[in-house]
């Protein structure tokens, strides 16, 4: 029986691990729960999985969860707020599994806290690494704590690589294990083959519109500029040990093969399946064991067709920034991580073009290139002073569109 903490549960990573352990309930124990402020959610959640604590990381929505309970006579779960709430509740003692599926830098410091406690953590909060990739690994190796990746790509290569890589996350030698590549599959996104010249044109509906994913609005967007992938790009080179060169994106529209690891003797290990969230989850719940994840087998006689793409960096300049920024060093990629969700979060809010947000994350990344980090502190400090000048330059963007429309 694992013990379990979900970070981000009512989000889509959340409601689908939940999912896969309402049909294990012999074999999982949801102790905590955790979310920003999705109080009707929540409480269905409670109901449901009866944890001992929750926190919502809203104030307001924390009391009203609370009071909710206590009509309902479950006011024996402990309801707290606030981020400092998210770290005691994955340092609690009686926790072995930690989900870390805030979406954002937001889930940073509880992801760090988990590693640090000695967790099993399931890692879906990809900006973790992102941001704090060198700070995270070396918490891994002193606290001896075991990572197993949630995304898809991730997860796929973590199940194509040789059984002593698999006990080395962070620290593998894949060369040593004859590993040559390791390639990284993406979709596309729903604009693989759309006209480049109507991409300023681009609603948030639009790109939120994933031909084979469900997910939620932010990746959705990453996925639709590729930039997901760009931060899976630096994921991997964290949780694999790999350089730059070691790693080759490839898309893969149909989203059936998830990644593919190339060995030196030719073999190439691919990991397949229908395009399905609980598939990974459920492989990290229960790994090493392989259990029921509620996901339809795949079906080759109706998959017509595996095909393959060079990315075009013209299409997707925010997958080639990311590669660069992977080069640079850690500087650019926090830069990078802060500008992005600024610049999504403006164009979810119709405040600036789907192509502006390549601009501020050009613009974020060339400023601070250079802004060495070697603590979490400096981390956080170099977040906010990012997202601070993003957000300078989407109000320069919307003030100069107002001007246009005079």
């Amino acid at each position: 029986m694992r013990n379990i903490s979900i970070l981000g549960s009512t989000g889509s990573i959340g409601t689908n691990t939940l999912d896969v352990i309402a049909r294990h309930l012999d074999k999982f124990n949801v102790v905590s729960l955790a979310a920003n402020s999705n109080v009707e959610l929540m409480l269905e959640q409670c109901q449901q999985f009866l944890p001992k604590s929750v926190v919502l990381v809203n104030q307001e929505a924390a009391l009203l969860l609370s009071q909710k309970l206590t009509e309902l006579g479950l006011e024996h779960i402990k309801v707290t707020h606030g981020a400092d709430a998210l770290v005691d509740l994955v340092e609690c003692g009686t926790i072995d599994t930690v989900m870390a599926a805030i979406v954002g830098a937001s889930g940073l410091v509880p992801t760090l806290a988990a590693v640090k406690a000695g967790k099993r953590v399931l890692l879906a909060n990809k900006e973790a690494l992102v941001t704090s990739g060198q700070i995270f690994i070396d918490a891994l190796a002193e606290s001896g704590a075991e990572l197993l990746p949630i995304d898809s790509e991730h997860n796929a290569i973590f199940q194509c690589l040789p059984i002593n890589a698999q006990q080395q996350v962070g620290s593998c030698q894949l060369a040593e294990n004859g590993v040559s590549k390791v390639l990284l599959t993406g979709s596309g996104g729903p604009f693989r083959t759309l006209d480049i010249a109507t991409f300023s044109d681009v609603t948030p509906a639009q790109a939120c519109a994933h031909p084979n994913w469900d997910m939620g609005k932010k990746i959705s967007v990453d996925s639709a500029t590729m930039m997901n992938k760009g931060l899976e790009f630096i994921e991997a080179k964290w949780l694999f040990n790999l350089s730059p060169d070691d790693i080759q994106v490839v898309l893969h529209p149909q989203s059936t093969i998830h990644s593919m690891v190339q060995y030196k003797d030719g073999t190439v290990l691919a990991q397949m399946g229908n395009p399905d969230m609980r598939t990974p989850i459920a492989h990290a719940l229960a790994f090493p064991d392989r259990i029921d994840a509620g996901v339809k087998p795949l079906d080759f006689f109706s998959t017509t067709s595996f095909e393959f793409e060079k990315p075009d960096f013209k299409r997707y300049p925010n997958l080639k920034l990311a590669i660069d920024a992977c080069s640079y060093g850690q500087g650019a990629c926090t830069a990078l991580n802060a500008s992005n969700e600024i610049a999504v979060a403006a164009f979810l809010a119709e405040e600036i073009k789907f192509t502006d947000i390549y601009k501020i994350n050009e613009t974020c990344v060339k400023k601070f290139v250079l802004h060495q980090v070697e603590s979490i502190e400096e981390v956080i400090a170099l977040d906010a002073a990012v997202r601070e000048y993003a957000m300078q330059k989407v109000t320069e963007l919307v003030q100069a569109y107002k001007v246009e429309h005079l």
